[in-house]
């Protein structure tokens, strides 16, 4: 198998952290906006803690201001992901740093996303959908703006609702309401959960919140009932191999629950996250996985399908991805 090549469906990436530290670098040269001290000597991404990597990526969002930066930003992510063989994508876009929450100006910012996503479908092939998320350590109350906003813009494009943020703040409860207006809108749902908070996160989310995936959600593995929960209500864990042991979650590969969770029968999916600020790629993650648990092509071409079943496009769209799974691997 050459991994690179394999067509993929990825779930779970965040625009903003998927931006090149060169392309941030750029922005702030032009604006003339000093974030030195968020890039190591090499130009990567400097952080240690989880903490600190909040702070980085808020810091780098600086000089992401106008429409404009995030066309030039979704041109370069999906030019990452193509390269690496994704052919489906749905990214974490927040209102919050496209326009404050405001839903005029979102309406513009999100204009200018999706016009190159358009761009970058017919230039590389691959497709994009959006899923606007709430940022958990800002509160409920710009969540309800998030939300706001996902329900007034929810279209082909705009097809999900998502929390991420530090998982340690509040609960899944105190979001309800977002959650619910935008279930009300039509829109999938999704929210982090299980991969600070433990296992009674993701028991939060499922009971508190009517997700369909859960964000990481690797944590369920320490307690068998939730595992079996989960597999009965059909829930997705959008699993992040690499974002997990660059933070420690996990001290190594070898010793994430990903494996299990799928020999369990868990819905498994396989996706970056952050990628820059990770260093890794889906082509990366997909050599990891085959080199650490011997995953080979059935495995990852059953990876994709759950990706596929559980992406919050239409019908149509789930049936194209799985016609190019099913007939590119085989020429791969």
């Amino acid at each position: 198998m050459i991994m690179r090549k394999l067509p993929k469906i990825e779930l779970h990436l965040h625009h903003e952290g998927a931006a090149p530290p060169s392309f941030i670098q750029q922005l702030a040269a032009e604006k003339n906006v000093d974030l030195s001290g968020i890039f190591k000597a090499n130009g990567d991404y400097s952080f240690s803690t989880f903490n600190e990597f909040l702070s980085t990526y808020e810091a780098a969002c600086q000089v992401l201001k106008e429409p404009e930066d995030f066309h030039r930003l979704t041109l370069s992510i999906l030019e990452k992901s193509a390269e690496n063989g994704v052919i489906y994508t749905e990214v974490f876009i927040s209102p919050d740093f496209c326009g404050g929450g405001d839903l005029t100006a979102w309406r513009e910012y999100l204009a200018a996303i999706e016009s190159a996503a358009d761009i970058a479908k017919k230039d590389l092939g691959i497709e994009m959908r959006g899923i606007v998320t709430c940022i958990r350590h800002n509160g409920p109350t710009l969540a309800k703006r998030a939300a706001i906003c996902a329900a007034e813009t929810a279209s082909k494009f705009v097809v999900g609702f998502g929390m991420g943020g530090d998982e340690l703040v509040g609960s899944q409860a105190d979001f309800k309401f977002s959650f619910d207006m935008a279930e009300e809108a039509g829109l999938g749902l999704t929210t982090h959960a299980g991969e600070w908070g433990g296992a009674e996160s993701v028991r939060q989310a499922i009971q508190d919140l009517s997700v369909t995936r859960l964000g990481h959600g690797v944590q369920i593995i320490n307690d068998s009932n939730l595992v079996t929960e989960a597999m009965d209500k059909k829930i997705t864990l959008e699993v992040c191999p690499g974002s997990n042991v660059f933070l420690g979650i996990f001290e190594k590969l070898s010793l994430h629950p990903i494996d299990s969770l799928l020999n369990s029968g868990v819905s498994v999916t396989v996706s970056t996250d952050d990628p820059p600020f990770f260093n890794t790629t889906m082509t990366t993650e997909y050599n990891n996985l085959k080199d650490v648990f011997g995953w080979d092509e059935d495995i990852f071409k059953v990876i994709n399908q759950n990706a596929i079943h559980a992406a919050f496009c239409d019908e149509k769209q789930k049936l194209i991805l799985l016609e190019r799974i099913n007939t590119e691997w085989t020429k791969t």
